[in-house]
């Protein structure tokens, strides 16, 4: 695995792909260290599908210190430039500061980070189930080198969103897995699923894999905790989830 580096990063383009969620594309460079004992660093960008970029935003912490925000890398080890796919948070410093980039702008990394990669043998199948942004990392697995040379029995991709405008990445992983958007607040005349992605697991009959099947699970910890009750309801085995969780909603206190 690549060694962690600290890269200044040059925006190449900033847009919107919903109306709360845009795509940051960059490309990087390593930092030398301040140290002159230490040698410059020469490592390009070199991350696995699924991994994450530490971004350093500038001032948002107590008394003027810097913050770190982890994103995960939206686009294929092999491509460039380098994509981010960011949900815009009311006053979230770390996407409110990457939002306000365009191109030229920098900005300071360190990646790559992380042990969600992409792990299953071609003998199996594989389901990627992810709320909103959590896509990012399946996409970029799927895109990889490392998923087309060796690619599951089949794939079936689960996103839960609110409603249908907050769609990612439908035409390329249609290409790869069976997308399902599974949207719980539909806006308009929606005829996909209407529900949740656990509502949706729920529905499966019998006849799907579920023990021969590896599942990697992105986003809220909620639809985390509750898909690995189902899985494991089914017969799934620990070894065949994987997470990675964003967010976790802080248990109420009396």
């Amino acid at each position: 695995m690549a060694a962690v580096t600290q890269y200044l990063c040059t925006v190449v383009s900033h847009r919107m792909i919903t109306p709360t969620v845009y795509e940051l594309a960059f490309e990087a460079a390593p930092i030398p260290s301040a140290d002159p004992a230490k040698p410059a660093p020469t490592e390009p960008f070199h991350f696995r599908a699924g991994q994450y970029i530490s971004v350093v935003v500038p001032g948002a912490g107590p008394n003027g210190r810097d913050l770190r925000r982890a994103y995960s890398i939206a686009s294929h080890p092999e491509g460039r430039p380098v994509e981010l796919c960011v949900k815009l948070v009311d006053n979230g410093p770390g996407s409110t500061y990457l939002n306000k980039l365009r191109k030229g702008d920098t900005f300071r990394g360190f990646a790559p980070y992380g042990d969600f990669t992409y792990e299953t043998p071609a003998s199996k199948h594989v389901c990627f189930i992810a709320t909103g942004t959590g896509i990012a990392p399946f996409r970029a697995m799927m895109l990889s080198a490392e998923y087309l040379s060796a690619p599951p029995k089949s794939a079936l991709c689960l996103l839960g969103i609110r409603d249908e405008e907050e769609l990612l990445y439908e035409s390329e992983i249609k290409k790869h897995a069976k997308y399902v958007a599974c949207v719980s607040q539909p806006k308009g005349n929606w005829d996909g699923f209407r529900g949740r992605v656990t509502d949706y697991l729920r529905n499966l009959g019998g006849d799907f894999p579920w023990t021969q099947t590896e599942y990697y699970l992105c986003g809220a910890g909620q639809m985390i905790d509750e898909v690995r009750a189902i899985l494991t309801e089914r017969g799934v085995e620990k070894d065949s989830i994987h997470r990675e969780i964003y967010f976790k909603q802080p248990k109420a206190t009396s």
